[in-house]
């Protein structure tokens, strides 16, 4: 559910040039998923049997999250040819961050100086201020990475999840009845992006710690929620213009 909200997936779609390779970007993203989600679930199976030998010391906590450098330590000490394979694991891991860190701050930097400067306030500013818009964005938000990364007992998956769920939930649901509802309008839009955000905090930190039947990821219901406010809001409000139904159907 999380990855129908990712606007840095989103934005790499609307990057491409030739709308004739979209199908193709589909399958290949749509197999990577598939891919990198295996493979994260093998890494753990391994980290936990070999830690069961005591090859490498039980993680627990937030520490469980360096299994991946703890395989790769160990696949080094076995010999050059597997220290040159341990070295290409964790560049991958640096790769893999530094896309994704790049794709979400750029997400970010364009939606404060683009769509919520102009789309939103409706306030024109020339190229010239918009790119000193986005730059201070992008300083604003290092500097919340700082102070999050500074703790060195906080977990990166805690972080990560929570922030999938906002995700998931906020653009989930709009993206899904963008393209699969014309009836759907930025009045429901809006709607279900506020709902979505605002029942993951709900869920998260008044509902789980319920425990029992309520302590579920906060993903879930927040997208239903979601989901139904933004279709009830959607049909409560006028339809889409002619021009945008139209524009629906030729795609």
């Amino acid at each position: 559910l999380g990855y129908f909200g990712m606007p840095h997936i989103l934005l790499r779609f609307m990057a491409i040039e030739d709308e004739n390779k979209i199908v193709l970007s589909r399958r290949i993203a749509s197999v990577w998923v598939v891919i990198s989600m295996g493979v994260s679930i093998l890494i753990g199976i391994a980290g936990s049997a070999v830690s069961a030998t005591g090859v490498i010391p039980a993680l627990s906590g937030s520490e469980s999250e360096t299994i991946i450098i703890a395989l790769s330590s160990l696949l080094a000490s076995k010999g050059f040819i597997f220290a040159l394979l341990a070295g290409l694991v964790l560049a991958g891991i640096l790769a893999s961050t530094m896309s994704t860190a790049d794709s979400q701050l750029l997400a970010a930097s364009s939606s404060v100086a683009s769509d919520l400067m102009e789309n939103t306030f409706h306030i024109r500013i020339d190229k010239k201020r918009q790119l000193l818009i986005s730059r201070i964005t992008l300083a604003v938000i290092a500097v919340i990475a700082v102070f999050l990364a500074w703790d060195a007992d906080s977990s990166i998956f805690t972080i990560v999840s929570f922030a999938w769920g906002g995700f998931g939930a906020s653009f989930g649901p709009a993206v899904l009845l963008a393209l699969y509802w014309k009836r759907s309008n930025k009045w429901g839009t809006l709607a279900g992006m506020i709902s979505g955000g605002v029942m993951i905090f709900v869920f998260k930190f008044l509902v789980r710690p319920l425990g029992g039947i309520f302590n579920i990821y906060e993903l879930l219901p927040a997208f239903l929620i979601s989901l139904c406010v933004n279709v009830i809001v959607s049909l409560l409000t006028p339809a889409p213009s002619k021009e945008i139904t139209d524009e629906f159907e030729s795609v």
